[in-house]
């Protein structure tokens, strides 16, 4: 799974002119999935996202997680961060998982956050086309991908 968080003041996903989610303070979740992603893979980014210091304490450093702010996750499937730009004009999404894999996983990753405390999760609508409006706070976007969770640093 990879996933590019952005920590905002607000977010919001509209489909056909109808807001399907959005949260205030807190983190949208831009995920996609691979073709062999498991609830594994999930589990250890959920776990990872709430508790990731990247909010700002009293003194502007970073040493509060998304769980200490009570703030809110707007999950959005997105599968182009599977693109593989490499080779020609046309991305190739050869790697991105298929919808009967990537939509249970997403909605997987939406309901853990929720079991590891975050009280406000939103999604977006798996395969519709979506306006995705986030208002990046910092701005802080970190990318995060479950095979480099294992590297060495």
């Amino acid at each position: 799974m990879r996933i590019l968080l952005q920590r905002v003041t607000r977010g919001s996903v509209t489909v056909a002119d109808q807001t399907v989610g959005a949260i205030d303070y807190g983190l949208v979740l831009l995920v996609g999935v691979a073709q062999t992603d498991t609830e594994a893979e999930a589990d250890r980014l959920a776990e990872k996202i709430v508790h990731l210091r990247i909010f700002n304490d009293e003194a502007g450093k970073f040493n509060r997680s998304l769980l200490d702010v009570d703030g809110g996750a707007l999950v959005v499937s997105q599968f182009t961060l599977f693109a593989d730009a490499r080779k020609g004009r046309r991305p190739s999404f050869q790697d991105a998982g298929r919808p009967e894999v990537a939509q249970p996983l997403c909605d997987y990753f939406a309901k853990r956050l929720k079991q590891l405390g975050v009280k406000h999760v939103e999604t977006g609508r798996f395969g519709a086309a979506m306006h995705v409006e986030i208002q990046n706070d910092g701005p802080v976007t970190i990318w995060l991908d479950s095979e480099a969770l294992d590297k060495p640093r």
